[in-house]
């Protein structure tokens, strides 16, 4: 890994974008500082204090303490999230979005907008939401001359344009850095709030220590070897005469990943697990109640994380890979699976065999979900860097460096495999 920074940073194109992706990550990380203003911030964050362990402090989590510190980053990237699902589902049942995935990239730019406008939407109703809670729950207000309407659309501004500002800033990374942008974000949230878990972690029994750094490595390991793990389909393609000349009669693969879906699953599970309970802690009263009944400290939340990930595994392996379409491609340039017929039948043998390693790639992202989870539950560690927060944190650094090898690759850089 070490090496492959050091072979990018020699190229001057890769270096800019690599100074590019962190100046980008810093100043997404300096806004999750800013407080925004007309906000008593101490009482805010006394009250997280407070109540350390609740659905806030795991929303908390995904956006690097903004949400404690009332930042102008506090809602983080969860609304954009949220509303990439929500799209992703509607073009499955709506026909004309649908029309516009399939035009290419004109297509892919309008339904990214309509998830730009959707965000926007989500990310006011967040801040409305936050600000009420704030004000009944952690009087935020009380001690600046109370909530006043100017005040109040001042902070719903403020929240709105900071989860906008993110969107762009993710898009940027995105575009003209190395990586992921939304991914890249969320990495730096998780590993900012690294420190202050292992400064609990510290504070409680030294056998601890060794039981959740065994844990950790264990999980970072299987999670680098699952995600590394294919199923290869042999492909041959058939000779063809064109002139004078042989082409085609090759042999080669195509590789079907476990994991195909990443890390992807587990964040779409959080967010929506965690939109539902946020908005009833909002509120307060029996739904409140509610929501602190399935936290994310109880098992009824682990259980229906579990179902969703699978879920999720599922839906997002079939937006990423369709067989019917590989299958057409194949044949289109003389490809052929040996012992299946081209065509529909090739296309029934892959999603059979997509579908059956599909299944243990959604129960590993459930694995690694639960059982650090049912460890930290079990032994009372006071922080939420657990199974969650590792799949995310190596997933997004494996990905990461394979686009900058594949950047590599391309300049036809010797030596980076070394």
């Amino acid at each position: 890994m070490w090496q492959s920074f050091l072979n990018a940073w020699k190229l001057p194109d890769l270096r800019k974008k690599l100074l590019f992706t962190a100046l980008i990550i810093a100043i997404y990380r300096l806004g999750c500082y800013i407080p925004v203003p007309g906000v008593d911030t101490n009482a805010v964050s006394n009250a997280f204090s407070a109540n350390a362990g609740g659905v806030f402090d795991f929303y908390n989590l995904f956006t690097g303490g903004g949400l404690q510190r009332v930042a102008i980053f506090a809602l983080g990237i969860m609304p954009y999230i949220t509303a990439s699902i929500i799209m992703q589902l509607l073009t499955m049942v709506i026909p004309k979005l649908e029309a516009l995935m399939k035009e290419g990239e004109s297509g892919q730019k309008k339904v990214n907008q309509y998830t730009r406008y959707f965000t926007v939407i989500l990310a006011l109703i967040e801040s409305v939401g936050f600000v009420f809670l704030f004000d009944k729950q952690y009087n935020a207000f009380s001690g600046v001359g109370g909530l006043t309407p100017l005040r109040f659309f001042l902070v719903v501004l403020t929240l709105t344009v900071g989860t906008a500002l993110i969107m762009w800033l993710g898009e940027l990374i995105t575009q003209r850095g190395i990586g992921n942008g939304i991914s890249l974000m969320i990495f730096a949230s998780i590993v900012s709030r690294l420190p202050s878990g292992l400064q609990m972690l510290f504070n409680l029994n030294p056998g601890y220590w060794v039981l959740m750094g065994i844990v950790s490595v264990l999980v970072v390991a299987f999670v680098i070897y699952v995600t590394e793990g294919q199923r290869r389909i042999p492909v041959q393609y058939a000779k063809r005469v064109v002139g004078r000349k042989v082409y085609g009669g090759q042999s080669t693969y195509l590789p079907l990943r476990i994991n195909m879906a990443g890390v992807i699953p587990v964040i779409f599970a959080s967010s929506v697990l965690l939109f539902p309970v946020t908005i009833g802690g909002m509120i307060g009263g029996w739904a409140k109640k509610a929501a602190d009944a399935i936290g994310p400290s109880t098992w009824w939340y682990i259980i229906v994380e579990v179902l969703l990930i699978i879920a999720f595994t599922y839906f997002y392996t079939a937006v990423q890979f369709n067989p019917i379409d590989q299958a057409d491609n194949l044949k289109k340039y003389g490809g052929f699976i040996p012992g299946i017929r081209p065509g529909r039948p090739t296309a029934a043998y892959l999603d059979r065999v997509l579908t059956r390693i599909t299944l243990p790639g959604s129960l590993f992202l459930a694995a690694i979900v639960l059982l650090p989870t049912a460890l930290i539950k079990g032994i009372g560690v006071p922080f939420y860097f657990g199974g969650t927060s590792l799949l995310i944190v190596v997933g997004v650094a494996l990905d990461t460096m394979k686009q900058m090898e594949s950047q590599l690759l391309m300049r036809h850089y010797e030596g980076f495999l070394k």
